[in-house]
């Protein structure tokens, strides 16, 4: 082989060796940042728009109608008939139920007897009465005429007074003979159970046959409830009550039928959480320290109720209502998101970063009215089309000057 032939083969290796040296590093370069990345953060900005706000305090709240009344039983006895069905509307005073009233009939007549007796014992005093009156006046026609002694006139006159007191007594027991029936006449008309409101069954409690006692409580029988009208509590957190007034307006929605919105204004909230009822105040030195350290760990909720229609039945006993009650609404507005607003300086301006229009980041001092936690109004300080930042967004992309390729290349 020639001098040449080995120059020019040299060459060639020395060629091949040299390319791939440089596709060994541009595969370094290409694949540097994947296998090293860096961290690069990215702005996530919103703009600020015209809108509407709406600031509510949020509550849950149960439906019950308007008036919801246990019909009891006045009297013991056994239910001899039951006269509404479940889910019955029915008027005030129409005839519910009826309990055995042979005792009550017997203790009436009882009753009655003995007023009639009474009247009688009265009828044959009265007859005395005028007897003694009489033989009063014969007697003192006579003792004018000294045909009689003073004795026998006093005598007559002791037995007319007596008959006049004897009288008197019988009337006051005619009166109280009088109350025995008339409450005998109302134990009987009790087994006769009516309903006191107009309104729908809502629970028949008390079957035919059943044994009720109002002895030491009074039994229910059924329990009716007025449903064109429903009165909604719902629980208000400490937290909010404070914003909260009567008056407001308000929204609720159903679990079953979220999409329905139901108006209605805030009427009233309660003074004191029902927890009240267990405070250890009302309660013995034994029990008080539990009772104190069991309130205090309890969330706190006060009622707000209102009453709302309820013509087409469609809201039902103890529902969930998801009630909004409305702080303040501002429409056609300019807002930005919520999570723009930074810190919150001694003015009540918020700190919020706007981009500009060169792409730099500059703060910038706002004021905010309405706030509903996702968006929030904005009074002065942007104005419309403005880009502000919202967060920002870590991301993994490449080096902006790659360097120099992996060591031993």
């Amino acid at each position: 082989m020639t001098d040449d032939h080995r120059t020019g083969g040299g060459k060639m290796r020395t060629v091949a060796t040299a390319a791939v040296l440089v596709g060994l590093a541009v595969a370094g370069l290409v694949a540097w940042p994947r296998i090293f990345p860096t961290e690069t953060t990215t702005m996530m900005t919103a703009v600020a728009a015209i809108g509407d706000v709406e600031e509510t305090v949020l509550a849950t709240g149960i439906l019950k109608p308007s008036r919801l009344v246990a019909v009891g039983a006045q009297v013991s006895g056994r239910v001899t008939k039951v006269n509404v069905v479940l889910g019955e509307t029915v008027a005030k005073g129409a005839l519910v139920a009826e309990i055995d009233s042979v005792t009550q009939v017997n203790e009436l007549r009882t009753k009655k007897a003995a007023l009639a007796d009474v009247h009688a014992q009265r009828d044959e005093k009265q007859a005395t009465l005028v007897l003694a009156e009489q033989t009063l006046a014969r007697q003192r026609a006579m003792a004018a005429r000294k045909a009689v002694s003073q004795a026998d006139l006093e005598s007559a006159e002791a037995t007319a007074a007596t008959t006049r007191a004897q009288i008197a007594a019988l009337e006051a027991q005619i009166i109280e003979a009088e109350v025995a029936v008339s409450t005998a006449e109302a134990n009987l008309g009790y087994t006769r159970i009516t309903a006191p409101i107009d309104g729908t069954v809502l629970s028949i409690v008390s079957q035919e046959g059943q044994t009720v006692n109002a002895a030491q409580s009074t039994p229910t029988i059924v329990i009716l409830g007025a449903l064109d009208v429903m009165t909604v509590r719902a629980e208000i957190s400490e937290v909010d009550v404070v914003d909260v007034r009567p008056g407001q307006p308000l929204y609720f929605t159903i679990l079953g039928d979220p999409d329905h919105r139901y108006e209605a204004t805030l009427a009233s909230i309660e003074p004191a959480p029902e927890s009240i009822r267990n405070d250890s105040s009302f309660s013995d030195t034994s029990t008080s320290s539990s009772s104190s350290s069991t309130t205090s760990s309890e969330a706190i909720y006060y009622n707000g109720i209102f009453d709302v229609p309820n013509e087409d039945g469609r809201l039902r006993t103890y529902m969930t209502a998801e009630v909004h009650i409305v702080l303040g609404r501002a429409d056609g507005v300019l807002t930005i998101p919520t999570a723009a607003l930074g810190a919150r300086d001694g003015d009540g301006r918020y700190l919020v970063r706007v981009v500009e229009g060169d792409g730099s980041i500059a703060e910038r001092r706002v004021e905010i009215g309405l706030d509903d936690r996702v968006t929030a109004e904005v009074r002065s300080g942007l104005v419309a089309g403005e880009r502000v930042v919202t967060g920002e967004l870590s991301a993994q992309a490449a080096p902006s000057s790659p360097g120099g390729p992996p060591m031993g290349l």
